[in-house]
């Protein structure tokens, strides 16, 4: 493997643009992809003194394409990005910050805890985009010969082959402390780096990193349901209650059929037919993923609606709250915020155009990689958002069975497979006992990723922090000066047990006579 001109583009790869919507959990990552482009953008167009910010350099990697059999000789162009402008020797630490299931920009290593930090330790930040989505995407599309290339346990591998690399590339010292940061998935992937690879990863801060994979993430709504109660982000009992009788009244005009479902599909953006049971499915869980979008993300900047807000919306018809289409008109009002602020005109498709869309093999310009992750679910995690304990505010739609149809008819998946899938990977990774030392967990309670992370310390250097009131990966946001003091304490925590970590390997690098 070697290193790249910072200049030299990716091949082989033709990009298509992709503007429909696919299954509930398709909202929730444009959601988040909308939020990371927006803090980018605007962390990008910060000055931090007398001149401009350096932008940061871009480069490529040439990886093997299958790092498990060297006999294969193929290999794809992995992209990362570096921040050098506050590196202060050789052998100083390197933060790197470890891409998801999306693309990865320039703010990656300008933003977050990474950049943040840097200063402080005069580290070199650099940050690696994750195989098969963004750009480092392998010539030869996205099929099923090409995907079986994607996995975590692929991506492991490029982090470990890219530390090496980057490390000749760079002069980083051979004592020099790697430290991986992620969030999300990434986060997971932080985590399980320094777990099987504690010779090379020095220490991990995982932010909101769903550790356990799970067929039927019914807990999800459980925390949505509870975030909803929550007077502390603006949520209350008549919130939650108003989100059950909104649903109720989507079922309720499904029902009616004729002209009834016809408005509806015109008040809230569903683009394709919504006769058959399984349209109304992808529906009701674009909806639930509408609602969890404002609870997962609530409170971050570029976030089209917080919990306030929604409640707002759902409870804004005061004099007429006893009819029961009152609450009905708020979650009307907010498809109608979402999908300007995502500049969509679609919130849902019917199941059929979902099918089509996620079959396509060729790469979509958009970097948000709906087919790829699908296939990580599908293979890996599960993470099925479902609706079915009797204490869920929604539609009990769309219920596991369909989920797992997706893994059937997109990629010919059976569902003892992917049964079998989650329990390997909750068996290979340790699930929320991992077992890995120098690593921090950080959490969100508002965030209903948590249930799946560890939330609590496993031992002295298992350490974590599970923020009050914080939605999804909200310790690496940019500071603002509205940030909670259980926020600001927060990252003091995650300062000072960088500092813990780096004086270890200070020390270990004085024992070794560098």
């Amino acid at each position: 493997m070697n290193g790249r001109d910072e200049n030299q583009e990716p091949h082989g790869a033709s990009f298509l643009v992709w503007e429909t919507d696919d299954e509930s959990s398709s909202l929730l990552r444009r959601l988040g992809e909308h939020i990371q482009q927006f803090q980018e953008r605007s962390g990008l167009g910060l000055s931090l003194g007398p001149s401009p910010v350096a932008f940061p350099k871009e480069g490529w990697l040439e990886q093997p394409l299958d790092p498990f059999n060297a006999s294969d000789r193929r290999f794809f162009l992995q992209r990362y990005w570096v921040n050098d402008q506050h590196r202060a020797s050789q052998d100083g630490p390197v933060f790197l910050h470890l891409g998801g299931e999306g693309s990865l920009g320039p703010g990656s290593v300008m933003r977050g805890h990474p950049a943040t930090l840097a200063p402080v330790w005069g580290a070199l930040v650099i940050s690696l985009e994750h195989r098969f989505y963004g750009l480092s995407i392998p010539a030869g599309g996205l099929d099923m010969a090409q995907l079986r290339f994607l996995s975590s346990r692929h991506a492991l591998a490029d982090v470990i082959s890219a530390r090496l690399t980057l490390s000749r590339l760079f002069n980083v010292s051979s004592s020099s402390p790697w430290i991986c940061f992620g969030g999300s998935y990434a986060g997971s992937l932080a985590a399980w780096a320094r777990l099987k690879f504690p010779h090379l990863i020095f220490a991990s801060v995982a932010s909101s990193a769903p550790v356990r994979a799970v067929l039927d993430f019914s807990e999800y709504n459980n925390v949505v349901s509870r975030s909803l109660m929550n007077t502390a982000i603006g949520g209350s009992l008549e919130c939650r209650a108003a989100a059950s009788a909104a649903f109720a009244e989507v079922k309720r005009r499904l029902r009616s059929g004729g002209a009834a479902q016809a408005a509806l599909r015109a008040e809230l953006g569903a683009c394709g037919s919504l006769g058959r049971s399984e349209d109304q499915a992808e529906l009701l869980g674009t909806l639930q993923a509408l609602v969890g979008g404002a609870v997962q993300y609530d409170g971050q900047v570029g976030a089209p609606l917080s919990v306030r807000q929604l409640c707002g919306l759902l409870l804004g018809d005061r004099d007429n709250c006893s009819s029961p289409a009152a609450p009905y008109r708020g979650l009307r009002r907010a498809v109608q915020v979402v999908t300007r602020s995502l500049g969509q005109r679609c919130l849902s498709f019917s199941r059929a155009e979902t099918v089509t869309q996620l079959r396509v093999t060729e790469p979509q310009v958009s970097g948000v990689g709906d087919r790829q992750w699908l296939y990580q679910t599908c293979t890996e995690f599960g993470y099925y958002v479902t609706c079915e304990d009797p204490g869920c505010p929604f539609s009990q739609l769309p219920a596991l069975p369909s989920q797992l149809d997706l893994c059937e008819q997109v990629f010919g998946l059976s569902t003892s497979s992917i049964a079998k899938a989650v329990a390997q990977t909750n068996s290979y990774y340790g699930g929320q006992t991992p077992g890995a030392t120098q690593v921090l967990f950080v959490n969100g309670d508002t965030d209903p990723w948590h249930v799946l992370s560890v939330t609590q310390a496993l031992g002295p250097s298992e350490a974590a922090l599970l923020i009050p009131n914080a939605s999804h990966c909200l310790d690496m946001a940019p500071e603002r000066p509205s940030d909670p003091p259980s926020l600001l304490l927060a990252r003091q925590n995650i300062f000072q047990q960088l500092q813990t970590w780096l004086q270890l390997a200070k020390e270990s690098q004085v024992r070794s006579g560098v």
